[in-house]
């Protein structure tokens, strides 16, 4: 499914303490495969209780460069994600940001 050039990375962040996603999973997670060529992410993944929470947040990431500038992803985020998990999102995205660089640092 995914092509021997792609690396898969999770960051994760908590939530609020009322969040269902607490509930159920403690934390918050979003999982990113990347292509390591051009560092694009081609899917993505979370812990999130609702399945439309789930593809909104794909659509917010797909297609982009997993190396954008942390303050542009957070924007963008600002703008479009109002649910009560829109931090989490935004420190998520950052943890796997700097676990993708050190990965492609390491390996590739």
């Amino acid at each position: 499914m995914y092509s021997k050039n792609t690396v898969y990375v999770v960051g994760n962040s908590k939530t609020n303490v009322d969040n269902a996603i607490t509930s159920r999973f403690n934390s918050f997670f979003i999982g990113f495969v990347v292509d390591t060529e051009d560092d694009t992410i081609v899917d993505v993944s979370c812990s999130a209780t609702i399945r439309t929470t789930e593809d909104f947040v794909r659509c917010l990431f797909m297609g982009r460069k997993i190396t954008e500038a942390a303050s542009k992803m957070e924007e963008d985020i600002k703008k479009r994600y109002h649910g009560s998990s829109q931090r989490a999102i935004i420190v998520a995205y950052k943890d796997a940001n700097i676990k993708y660089n050190e990965v492609k640092a390491k390996y590739f």
